[in-house]
């Protein structure tokens, strides 16, 4: 392995231009030096696009390509494969990240000798901080173990972001383009074409809740693709480990519990709510009964499973709790 390659960090801009500055400067700070910051701009318009190219001044080590708009898969697709890097980062760019999150990562690929690090994130909306994942230590995990724990949400997660991978998982490994939540249907491939993923506990990323964040935006259909990317997660991560299948089930429940949460607002889709709601009552028990889901899920299971109405009130009485 060369010592201190390349690393490509690319970062995926729409009309981003009022975090985008917090998240450079996190940037140009890493203690990490041999560095590409690959800025793939989406279609934003002239201001933010301005800005992007505003940087090739402050640092040469930015590299800037205007292109049409094809949404967040295909930006991170396109930066990809205009990254030298023999390691690549994803990094959106609404978040920023402590000083050493690329030395720190790339430090876990060499200490365990893998494709792929991953370390934690704290959640970060109006300036306070709502979770913070971290804790200490670190360790390898097999790809069987990181996809058990995902699936549970145990501290692995789906994101794109707070992950470094060597250049040949991406070779092999693209984001679908026109899917939103499309990390679902990507990340569990990196865990399975890896084999053995580098994990390290402490909270090194930032990620920011915002109003025009994907989760908090009012009820279009293409949220459905959540429904699409678990199942599609479900098939593939069975067919390799089939004894995995309680904790593919959980996040198929999570999945429609989610988007249940999300349609809350809107009567739009009436058929797609009820198939969703039997979905969760069918396997209640399955869930309720299972010692590794998290309690949060059965406390909704069993809401839900006495009467959507009184659901629906919890769901919004939670979220006036953490506006």
């Amino acid at each position: 392995m060369t010592e201190n390659p390349l690393i490509s960090v690319i970062l995926p801009v729409y009309n981003i231009e009022n975090y985008l500055p917090v998240c450079m400067d996190s940037l140009f700070r890493q203690t990490y030096k041999n560095l590409e910051f690959i800025l793939v701009d989406d279609g934003s318009e002239n201001v933010c696009a301005e800005l992007c190219d505003s940087y090739k001044v402050v640092d040469p080590r930015v590299k800037v390509f205007h292109k049409l708009n094809g949404g967040l898969s295909d930006a991170r697709n396109y930066g990809f494969h205009k990254a030298a890097g023999q390691y690549i980062t994803f990094i959106d760019p609404d978040d920023y990240v402590d000083q050493d999150f690329i030395e720190y990562l790339y430090s876990l690929t060499k200490t365990y000798g893998t494709k792929m690090a991953i370390c934690q994130h704290k959640v970060i909306k109006k300036d306070r901080i709502l979770f913070d994942y971290g804790e200490q230590g670190n360790e390898v995990l097999d790809d069987k173990m990181c996809l058990k724990r995902m699936l549970y949400h145990d501290v692995i997660d789906t994101s794109a972001w707070a992950k470094l991978y060597h250049r040949s998982l991406c070779e092999v490994i693209e984001y679908p383009k026109g899917k939103i939540f499309e990390d679902i249907g990507t990340t569990y491939k990196y865990f399975l074409k890896s084999r053995q993923i580098a994990v390290g506990y402490a909270s090194k990323y930032y990620y920011i809740q915002h109003d025009s964040s994907i989760v908090n935006q009012s009820f279009r259909k293409n949220k459905l693709d959540l429904l699409e990317m678990t199942d599609k997660m479900a098939e593939d991560v069975l067919a390799v480990y089939p004894d995995l299948e309680q904790a593919v089930l959980r996040r198929r429940v999570y999945a429609r519990l989610s988007t249940i949460n999300q349609m809350i607002y809107t009567k739009e889709f009436p058929e797609i709510r009820r198939d969703m709601i039997r979905f969760v009552r069918d396997h209640k028990q399955d869930i309720c009964d299972d010692p590794l889901a998290p309690r949060r899920d059965k406390l909704a299971i069993r809401l839900l499973d006495l009467n959507y109405n009184i659901y629906k009130l919890s769901w919004k009485a939670y979220l006036k709790v953490f506006k």
